[in-house]
């Protein structure tokens, strides 16, 4: 959930339980609440607002003292929303915390994945990288293919089958990473074409996790790539840039979706 959705949360939340505790002090009755109105309105709009304020004091345990509860009905609803008062508050304060020190994984990833030569035979690729200076360490994949299978009763179901790769895991991810599933007599892939991944609605679903050094924790990314979303006989460019002054290599996260048509 983004911020803005979780803060317009948080305050609905707050102005309604305000308002509904304003609506069961006044139905313990006008002289429930002993203080000052709003000269110039309505006695109800007066006596509304006098408790919708006294339950935002209450509620927020601040107390300026200038409305004060009487009567025994309302010295119990005003207990019963201090306590959801404090249980809201730390609740509240959880939650914002927990946003706040959770890391999450910044990876891009290649707009494509590839089937690109390999040793001899093809392989299917996609390529990422740490958006972050945060260091990741014992980084893994996994790929997923996921595929529409006929049975022989007809039925039609999706299979999934996990591709072996050539790495799924690394110690340290400092720079790029191009994931690698090299397509062999194994593979579910072999022999497969561009129009049977479009037939069969085929996706290749990624997860990478790994932990975050800054917070020692474990971080998870995920994407997928459809069967549009793959360019046959293609091979990636190379991402590193040489600094002829400072004698450095470093990488350009620019080039991380470029790719080039090779021969078939």
């Amino acid at each position: 959930m983004g911020w803005g959705r979780f803060l317009l949360i948080v305050a609905t939340f707050y102005v309604v339980v305000n308002a509904v505790f304003a609506l069961a002090y006044l139905a313990c009755g006008r002289n429930a609440l002993a203080g000052a109105g709003f000269a110039g309105h309505s006695t109800l709009f007066s006596d509304y607002f006098r408790a919708y304020f006294f339950s935002v004091e209450t509620f927020g345990t601040i107390g300026y003292g200038n409305i004060a509860p009487v009567g025994m009905p309302a010295n119990i609803l005003l207990t019963v929303e201090s306590f959801i008062g404090l249980l809201s508050a730390a609740l509240a304060t959880g939650l914002v915390f927990a946003r706040f020190s959770r890391p999450s994984a910044a990876i891009m990833y290649s707009r494509h994945a590839l089937i690109a030569p390999y040793r001899g035979i093809k392989a299917f690729m996609f390529r990422c990288a740490n958006e972050r200076s945060n260091q990741l360490i014992e980084v893994s994949v996994q790929i997923m293919y996921s595929r529409i299978a006929v049975r022989p009763n007809g039925d039609r179901v999706r299979e999934f089958t996990s591709l072996p790769l050539e790495f799924d895991k690394v110690t340290f991810f400092a720079l790029s990473w191009t994931v690698v599933h090299p397509i062999d007599e194994s593979s579910p892939l072999f022999n497969c074409t561009a129009e049977a991944l479009t037939a069969n609605e085929a996706e290749f679903l990624v997860l990478l996790s790994g932990n975050d050094e800054t917070f020692s924790q474990t971080v998870h990314s995920r994407t997928s790539y459809k069967a549009d979303e793959i360019i046959w006989d293609a091979r990636f460019r190379s991402m590193f840039i040489e600094s002829s002054t400072r004698g450095t290599t470093g990488m350009d996260l620019a080039r991380i979706h470029d790719y080039e048509l090779v021969g078939a």
